[in-house]
């Protein structure tokens, strides 16, 4: 029975993979990635694609019809089949498919089933940590989980992993590893050079020196010139002393000089690129104020770059000059463009739609702030919509929204919650600003305990349990009673 089942769950995973085509994947990226990053999405794609163009600035703000008027004079130009290869409703109706498919899967499942309020916040969870970059060591462990090792090897390295510091160097030697681990050492030996062609190339190193040598031989350069550096003069690489260099190696200064650029663009910490960066910039994705008695929703295209298909090599096209393999190239690369400009455009829709949705959901939070924040999952949105959950988990993902009360990440809307004695849904990021003013009024002579605030609460219609108190207190990083008291 076992056998079959595994059988059709590895050919359905096949049926993915093929569906997910690489347009449809980076269609997906596009619609995930914040502002910011999609600048550089776009300028990597303008870089490659020599049928696309950005639009100047002063031609950035032309009139939308006039830009669809001179895409419609070029398009006339092309030959018979050109409008056809222009069109991506195929490419749509797949993303769209996988909607469908994931709906199907879960109402067999029960996903649509009422769930209690500690199963839907898993759920929620869940659906957060899709968008969610992996660590440093579930990227390692991936690896690990995938590579033929026997069962000691397995545990030696998930030992090192766990012992990397952020830059993924490894913070002790084998030995104490293995007496840590309880290992043997040619155990931790074993794992040690299995890691070390894990990617990111670099990764488990013990040295800066050795980091350097591992990423110049897996690119094929462990005998270069650059290599003889790092290994046998890194303290005058470190000083850049380029004559010295040369001297001591018997090479010409321009080819040191070319050696020292070719180990600057390594990277000395592959660790942490997988890092939280904490001090990155926030821009708004999506503004929300008000005009008068109503509400404007405004998306921020100041760092997304205008395209569009130049009209240079339509005509090229169109003059029938070019062989056979230019012309199925330059149709190839600007249907590419042209789904590269659709992709954007269907971003910006869906961004905007989803805002108002959780406008109207969450109407008086904009109105009156955070104490007015009520439950919302995606699944609520997601229907409205008409897409699938994890199409809203990664329409939101990276995107922050200005509001009145200042700027929020999208995923800040989405939050479970409990129903109030008087019938009105209360989320728990309510919950835990209630119980954060408890503690700030509180007399701190005599602070509440968490069963005072679990009655505090009660008082206000709200019913928790005393755990759960515990945990928002927790969370939001309040000492316990008995350490807030003040003796003074």
């Amino acid at each position: 029975m076992s056998g079959p089942r595994l059988s059709h769950d590895l050919r359905q995973r096949q049926s993915q993979s093929l569906v997910l085509a690489p347009q449809l994947r980076h269609s997906l990226k596009i619609l995930q990635v914040a502002a910011l990053d999609l600048r550089s999405v776009i300028q990597e794609e303008l870089q490659s694609n020599p049928t696309l163009e950005e639009l100047p600035l002063e031609s950035a703000d032309l009139d939308k019809s006039e830009t669809a008027d001179t895409k419609d004079e070029t398009s006339d130009k092309d030959q018979d089949g050109a409008r056809e290869e222009m069109d991506f409703t195929k490419e749509f109706e797949i993303l769209g498919k996988l909607d469908d498919d994931w709906r199907d899967y879960l109402a067999n499942t029960g996903g649509n089933q009422p769930q209690s309020a500690e199963a839907a916040e898993k759920r929620q969870h869940f659906f957060d940590s899709l968008v969610s970059a992996p660590s440093l060591q579930a990227h390692l462990m991936q690896q690990a989980d995938i590579a033929d090792l026997s069962p000691q090897v397995r545990d030696a390295i998930r030992h090192l992993i766990g012992s990397l510091d952020d830059r993924g160097f490894l913070t002790q030697s084998l030995a104490d590893a293995a007496l840590q681990a309880r290992l043997p050492l040619a155990a931790l030996q074993e794992a040690h050079s299995v890691l070390l062609g894990f990617d990111p190339p670099g990764i488990g190193s013990q040295t800066l020196v050795d980091c350097l040598l591992t990423q110049l031989a897996g690119t094929g350069r462990g005998t270069s010139l650059a290599t003889r550096i790092v290994r046998d003069h890194f303290a005058l690489l470190a000083r850049r002393r380029i004559p010295e260099l040369a001297r001591k190696l018997g090479a010409n200064p321009d080819d040191i000089q070319k050696a020292v650029e070719e180990i600057g663009k390594l990277d000395p910490a592959p660790g942490r690129r997988f890092a939280e960066d904490t001090n990155r910039v926030v821009v708004p994705d999506v503004t929300v104020e008000k005009e008068g008695a109503s509400w404007k929703i405004s998306l921020n295209s100041d760092y997304i770059p205008r395209l569009r298909i130049s009209s240079t090599y339509r005509d090229m096209i169109a003059r029938g000059t070019l062989s056979r393999d230019e012309r199925d190239y330059l149709r190839e690369r600007i249907r590419s463009g042209k789904f590269l400009i659709d992709s954007i455009e269907q971003r910006q829709r869906t961004i905007e739609r989803i805002t108002r949705e959780i406008l109207t959901a969450q109407g008086e939070f904009f109105e009156h702030g955070v104490s007015h924040l009520k439950p919302l999952t995606m699944t609520q949105i997601a229907s409205v919509v008409g897409v699938h959950e994890t199409t809203v988990s990664r329409a939101i993902a990276n995107k922050f929204i200005k509001t009145p009360h200042g700027v929020f990440d999208l995923k800040y809307f989405f939050t479970t919650g409990y129903q109030a004695d008087s019938g009105t849904a209360v989320s728990n990021t309510s919950v835990k600003e209630m119980i954060a003013d408890l503690v700030t009024l509180e007399n701190r002579s005599t602070p509440l305990s968490d069963q005072e605030l679990v009655v505090k609460l009660q008082g206000k219609g709200i019913k928790l349990a005393r755990r759960t108190v515990a945990k928002y207190r927790e969370e939001l990083g309040l000492l316990p009673s008995n350490l807030r008291r003040d003796y003074g």
